[in-house]
């Protein structure tokens, strides 16, 4: 059961409006990375977790998401103002002028509507956890390039709240799968040699590297 609380986790407002902005923070809304597609993927992923731990911290933070796509969706809100000028709006702002009269909409900046494809489950913890970290990871960098584009103050306390969420949901997915080596696709993982074999593809190069002969080559980036 999901209860309503009229009280948002962090204080939303914006210091002006500004629809173009709107239509850029709408990715974070409708888009692959957004909060309805993490909270929908964490809600669909719980559905088969059988440790009640790990089922309680994936509603949790899928809970918590739903929370964040109405703070968005308010921020939006905010932004578009009262005023429709479809004229003056940009390419994937023109809807919210034409056909939602500015309610923000399940679309991602460029216009396109949400879709359930954005969700990943595989039914085995340990790959939808490692899809879950990475989710969030890259939600964070999105709220990075947002953030880095506006100067309302509201608006980047709002993403720096958010900003913060989703490194926290970071943490406790790396730690849920400390939690589960022993399970699932994990069980069998590196049990023959062919496991612990890797191979330097590059030019030059071209060797083989068994850790249990060789010494460990380095990698830079």
């Amino acid at each position: 059961m999901f209860k309503h609380e009229k009280q948002f986790l962090n204080p939303v407002k914006v210091d002006r409006v500004n629809p173009n902005y709107a239509a850029l923070l709408q990715e974070q809304l409708g888009g692959p990375q957004g909060e309805l597609k993490s909270a929908l993927q964490y809600l669909s992923q719980s559905m088969r977790i059988k440790d009640p731990e790990i089922k309680d911290l994936f509603l949790d933070i899928a809970a918590e998401e739903l929370c964040h796509l109405e703070m968005i969706s308010a921020t939006v809100n905010m932004l578009n103002g009262h005023n429709l000028d479809a004229m003056g709006s940009t390419v994937g702002n023109v809807e919210a002028h034409v056909l939602t009269g500015l309610t923000p909409m399940l679309a991602n900046a460029s216009g396109y509507l949400w879709t359930a494809a954005y969700v990943n489950e595989t039914g085995d913890a340990a790959a939808d956890i490692l899809s879950d970290i990475a989710a969030e990871q890259r939600a964070k960098v999105v709220y990075q390039y947002l953030y880095r584009q506006i100067d309302d103050k509201g608006v980047r306390e709002t993403i720096d709240f958010l900003l913060n969420r989703e490194e926290a949901h970071n943490t406790m997915f790396r730690e849920a799968f400390n939690r589960i080596q022993d399970s699932g696709s994990q069980k069998d993982w590196g049990t023959t040699k062919d496991a612990r074999i890797y191979f330097d593809l590059s030019s030059p190069g071209g060797q083989t590297f068994d850790p249990a002969k060789d010494k460990p080559t380095e990698f830079k980036i």
